[in-house]
């Protein structure tokens, strides 16, 4: 069952679940962002742990984690020995978390386009008053309430064109399949057989939202305001796009022969 116009207010911010939380973010050449990015996750979830997850970073982003995570036990750092995809990051991340007994895993980019005062927010609508848990909250661009700035329109176009073409092509339910902003339940994460994933790259964020729908898990969104990146680069490009939309083809296939209607 999934549970796709969340929209929530901006205050008072519901009482957060209980149970340890881990903020994962997936870094490469990320140092102008991530000070502060980690700075701004603790002001507003100072009880979670954040995990970096860093694919070998030349301009030092690794070495500033490490340095930090000295000085704060919070802070984690987990490498990786090359550029190795968002997808195979995330489910670094999902692995560590349940090995580690963290009860929620929230995701988002490093390069502050997820805004750190939406993590109350998120979290809460893991367990919101009255209404059966979620296992996935999305924070969503496309919910009411949700907006994107600083994006052309050709961003704009070739976002909503993604998301139509997963909603049709995968059965998903949420408005927002394409974000990474989100917070999940590891008890759900557990069902899923990480091994079987075909994305390495950004198409993640559907396949791990259709494999969890097809598990029966609770998904919410609730709206955000996406801020495009300030400093560095952006790691999309045409090719990362198009091989998205070919896992995503083959995803439906695999499932069904055909892509479903």
């Amino acid at each position: 069952m999934t549970d796709c116009h969340d929209p929530m207010t901006a205050s008072p911010v519901p009482s957060l679940p209980a149970g340890r939380t881990l903020v994962a973010v997936a870094t490469y050449n990320e140092i102008e962002n991530l000070p502060i990015l980690v700075a701004e996750v603790f002001r507003w979830l100072p009880q979670a742990d954040i995990l970096v997850v860093d694919d070998n970073s030349p301009d030092g982003t690794g070495r500033w984690c490490d340095e930090q995570s000295g000085r704060d036990p919070r802070l984690k750092c987990l490498h990786r020995p090359a550029k190795l995809g968002l997808g195979t990051a995330t489910v670094a991340a999902f692995e560590y978390a349940l090995q580690h007994g963290y009860e929620f895993v929230i995701t988002m980019d490093a390069d502050l386009s997820h805004p750190p005062q939406y993590l109350p927010r998120l979290l809460a609508g893991m367990d919101p008053p009255g209404r059966p848990p979620r296992d996935v909250m999305i924070g969503s661009r496309y919910v009411r309430g949700g907006r994107i700035e600083g994006w052309p329109l050709r961003r704009h176009l070739m976002s909503r064109a993604i998301n139509a073409y997963a909603r049709w092509l995968l059965r998903l339910k949420p408005r927002d399949c394409s974000g990474a902003f989100r917070c999940y339940r590891t008890k759900a994460l557990r069902q899923i057989d990480f091994t079987a994933i075909r994305s390495g790259g950004y198409s993640f964020q559907e396949e791990i939202l259709w494999r969890l729908q097809r598990a029966g898990a609770q998904i919410g969104e609730t709206p955000i305001t996406f801020v495009d990146r300030q400093k560095g680069r952006s790691k999309i490009d045409l090719q990362e796009g198009l091989t998205a939309l070919r896992t995503l083809f083959w995803l439906a296939w695999e499932a069904g022969g055909s892509p479903k209607r």
